[in-house]
């Protein structure tokens, strides 16, 4: 099924980035940088300008490889449909939307809506979310997963904010089923983000054996 293998990619590129720019050429550019740095999962925030542009140009050029296409910081519905339209493979949220869930179940995309408290996750889970966006990742540690996964273990987990080289690992460790990562991987020049990239995805590598 499309759905499952698009979450099943999502897991294995393992370290999700969030693409922030003050064009979309900056973060086409970024983009690229990512993906010559080995990072396999892409981000695209609807706070670029035009990013819709840049959501399509990389789905069409990746189509058919290992890379992994998103759109994040969707707010509505009708964001959603657009991201989707151009070829997003997954939408995030950075909070959950009823509406969103349904046009996402609709299209067999992935829904990953940030969440923060167990009501939140319950209510997003029961509208079809198969990954929840721990959000702001920052506001907790590692162990919050363990104390969510008490009462709901089949939840699958990404925290997205504060995740980064050190403590990627705790993360981990704790059951999480990937991460998102923004300012620790995505910023610098081209060059310095295809090298921090590598960092993060040698890190992964190691930390998954």
């Amino acid at each position: 099924m499309k759905k499952t293998d698009i979450l099943n990619r999502v897991e294995k590129a393992g370290v999700i980035a969030v693409v922030r720019g003050a064009s979309a050429a900056e973060a086409l550019e970024k983009c690229e940088a990512l993906i010559a740095g080995g990072v396999r999962g892409l981000e695209l925030t609807y706070t670029v300008p035009n990013v819709t542009d840049v959501i399509k140009s990389l789905a069409d050029k990746y189509t058919g490889t290992d890379i992994v296409v998103g759109a994040g910081t969707v707010l509505d519905v009708v964001t959603a449909r657009l991201a989707i339209m151009a070829g997003a493979e997954y939408v995030v949220s950075p909070s959950f939307d009823a509406d969103t869930a349904k046009l996402c179940n609709l299209y067999q995309i992935p829904y990953l809506p940030g969440c923060m408290t167990i009501t939140e996750i319950k209510t997003a889970m029961m509208a079809g979310a198969d990954i929840v966006k721990l959000f702001p990742g920052s506001a907790f540690d590692s162990s919050i997963v363990s104390a969510f996964k008490a009462p709901i273990p089949q939840m699958n987990v990404m925290p997205t904010g504060g995740v980064n080289l050190d403590n990627m690992k705790d993360w981990f460790d704790a059951g999480v089923i990937t991460v998102g990562v923004g300012g620790s991987l995505v910023k610098g020049t081209p060059a310095e983000i295809t090298a921090t990239a590598k960092k993060f995805m040698a890190r992964y590598h190691e930390i998954k054996g």
